[in-house]
């Protein structure tokens, strides 16, 4: 008994041990883990379109690349192909042109033409999509 005794000593310093009956709170200004949770689940939404690094950007500038909207859905539904398979860093093959693609960021991390693939070596992958 003297162990709990102690316990509670500690507790009470700190203004943690509750001595009266368990209320559960309904404060609107403290949110539970259940409307936190809704809320991430919600935002996730936004943040599973794909982005473009800088670098990518710039290649994409250079090369000429078409990145219209439903290439963009094609890069996002890749990626999530790929997520289900767990893979991280994607070759993404859409109408001959590649992107490579961290599927942990969601960002597109370069881009090439398809004049630019002959001969071309891309390292640091594990897994490719077709599109």
């Amino acid at each position: 008994m003297a162990d709990i005794d102690f316990l509670r000593k500690i507790s009470n310093l700190n203004g943690n041990i509750h001595t009266g009956p368990s209320v559960p709170r309904n404060d609107s200004t403290n949110p539970n883990f259940k409307d936190i949770f809704k809320e991430k689940i919600r935002d996730q939404g936004t943040e599973s379109e794909v982005i473009f690094s800088r670098h990518a950007s710039e290649r994409i500038k250079e090369r000429n690349i078409d990145v219209s909207t439903d290439v963009t859905n094609r890069l996002n539904e890749a990626v999530e192909q790929a997520k289900d398979k767990g893979l991280k860093n994607v070759l993404v093959m859409i109408d001959n042109q590649a992107f490579i693609v961290s599927t942990m960021s969601n960002k597109v991390i370069t881009a090439v033409n398809s004049s630019e693939l002959k001969e071309n070596i891309f390292t640091n992958i594990d897994g490719a999509v077709i599109k």
